[in-house]
């Protein structure tokens, strides 16, 4: 089997260890495992709960009192309907695994992580691509979407909060969706792993699981949880998939780790907590950010409704990857380049970790496009 080199992630390994100023990261600032367990509320409770757990595989499908924590999260799921993977990267392959086969009609809404296109491209799919448009507020043009759709198309793979835009496509336009998918049958794929952190109100939005009988939802405890490294992700959606994708997972991961999947409990349980947090963060940076962008002529965006990233067009002729190579290289700032989602002259930026590193990152980032334009100029 082959397959695309999967860009974000080839950029990120090659750069994130040795910038100076991070601002292609996509997870809520970090918790260190201090600040979790307290975080709890149940520090020396915890830490005997560790020291009591055997260090066997344990449950396959993830621990009963995990899944049911995971459950928790959606409107109408119970245990029975949540798949622990590693990560939400597993949960997303898994899906796509266990569904598509050679021939198959995908619909791919770009752009998106990259694996919800080249995975069913490298397992012989026939994959149409819904383009999302910036005029549009970066949502899906459903109607084209109703177009797109076929008898014989066996599923559509969306991602919600979109990544790499921050669009948020709300409970009317998922019921659409789900609308266009039941005429043919086909499942839909909503990658939901910014779920949590939308900028008004509780910060979530609806799903699609709680919303179609087809629908499958992948999430993780790496963006609002801020504990990317339990590698930790679920899959939600009907109980008959999920035996399938376990399936495909006994040939690759077979479970996840007792300690991560112990953690995951102690986060989920203080998700009200952690959550406040991540809302915080989120809609604080945004602000700042915001007010940068309105301070300059040379940048514009579509201000995220939800999740950690930003798409920002930028108006010097210069290749997204030749602009984040060279902001890199003369002032440590790291941007992850728009072509690598197939949106050339822009970039992403991740504003979610800590405030003093988007302030400054962005500072110097406009001194660069100061000296940029200023060249462009002469």
């Amino acid at each position: 089997m082959k397959i695309r080199e999967f860009a974000v992630e080839r950029w990120m390994n090659d750069h994130e260890e040795s910038c100076r100023h991070n601002l292609a990261e996509t997870c809520v600032r970090s918790l260190t495992t201090g600040e979790l367990l307290a975080l709890s509320g149940r520090r020396e409770e915890v830490l005997a709960e560790l020291d009591a757990t055997p260090l066997t595989y344990g449950p396959i499908p993830g621990s009963p009192r995990l899944r049911g924590l995971v459950a928790g999260l959606y409107s109408a799921q119970g245990p029975d309907n949540v798949l622990v993977t590693h990560g939400a990267i597993g949960a997303n392959a898994l899906v796509h695994a266990t569904l598509v086969e050679p021939g198959d009609h995908v619909v791919a809404v770009v752009p998106t992580y990259q694996q919800h296109s080249a995975l069913p491209d490298s397992y012989g799919a026939r994959v149409d691509r819904l383009t999302l448009r910036e005029e549009h507020g970066w949502l899906p043009d459903l109607d084209a979407l109703d177009r797109l759709v076929t008898p014989d198309t066996k599923l559509i793979a969306l991602n919600n909060p979109n990544n790499p835009t921050g669009a948020l496509i709300d409970e009317t336009g998922l019921a659409r969706i789900a609308e266009i998918a039941g005429r043919s049958g086909a499942w839909v794929l909503c990658d939901e792993v910014y779920r949590g952190v939308d900028q008004h109100g509780d910060g979530f939005t609806a799903s699609i699981a709680d919303l179609y009988e087809r629908g499958i939802s992948t999430g993780s405890m790496s963006k609002p949880y801020s504990l990317a490294g339990l590698r930790l992700g679920w899959i939600v959606g009907p109980d008959r998939l999920l035996a399938d994708a376990a399936t495909h997972r006994d040939y690759t991961t077979i479970s996840v780790g007792r300690v991560d999947d112990l953690l995951a409990c102690v986060a989920l349980e203080s998700k009200d907590a952690i959550l406040a947090r991540a809302r915080r963060i989120t809609r604080t940076n945004l602000a700042v950010l915001d007010a940068w962008v309105a301070g300059r002529d040379d940048i514009s965006y579509v201000k995220p409704a939800s999740g950690t990233t930003a798409l920002l067009r930028y108006q010097v002729p210069v290749s997204s990857y030749e602009f984040c190579t060279r902001l890199l290289e003369e002032t440590g700032v790291l941007f992850t380049p728009g072509a690598a989602f197939g949106v050339e002259h822009t970039v992403r930026i991740g504003f979610a970790d800590d405030t003093r590193t988007l302030r400054t990152g962005l500072r110097l980032t406009g001194r660069f496009l100061d000296h940029l334009g200023r060249a462009a100029a002469m």
